[in-house]
């Protein structure tokens, strides 16, 4: 079982459901899922990079990433429905605790000037929106090897009924927030 996942069930469910003062700890909230979105913008090589990504994209979560294909057609950004505009990657269970758990200890320190993560990031139904500039702080990923840097968006959906309970629980599992002035 991974470390995370564990300290969930040994620490913090016990201090969630005293905080929140739930008879039931299996109305603790938890996370239900991890998405990993990536856009990919480049009119030429589409393919090349779209390729590229899901190799780096799949190095880093450990799961196949799906090709998100444009709904519409979109004169303006020469779009056409149907092309492919990104890259997806839905991480459950293990493989999400193991993921959540790299991006707090390894991910997080290594961004340059990180100050902590938004505290405006929340959607008021359990989810939480992260972004990163560059795929280059995951210690999976060779700088030498990439054909340009890309951000990447990480949303962590959860079964809190609010923001401030979603940060509660996301600030017991160890997420960095902000300090408020």
């Amino acid at each position: 079982m991974n470390r995370l996942r564990q300290r969930y069930i040994d620490t913090i469910i016990p201090a969630l459901q005293k905080e929140l003062k739930l008879d039931n700890p299996l109305s603790v909230p938890k996370i239900e899922k991890i998405v990993v979105n990536v856009g990919i913008t480049e009119d030429q090589h589409q393919s090349e990079a779209l390729k590229s990504m899901a190799d780096q994209l799949k190095q880093i979560t450990g799961q196949q990433p799906k090709v998100c294909a444009a709904r519409k057609s979109i004169a303006g950004f020469h779009l056409r429905a149907g092309d492919p505009i990104g890259l997806k990657v839905t991480l459950r269970g293990e493989r999400m605790y193991q993921f959540l758990d790299k991006v707090i200890s390894i991910v997080l320190p290594r961004v340059k000037d990180f100050q902590g993560v938004s505290t405006k990031a929340f959607d008021g139904r359990g989810g939480y929106s992260l972004g990163l500039e560059e795929q280059i702080v995951f210690p999976e990923i060779n700088y030498d090897k990439i054909d340009r840097v890309r951000g990447m968006q990480i949303v962590i959906a959860t079964t809190a009924p609010s923001a401030e309970v979603t940060r509660k629980l996301l600030t017991h599992i160890g997420l960095p927030f902000k300090k408020e002035e």
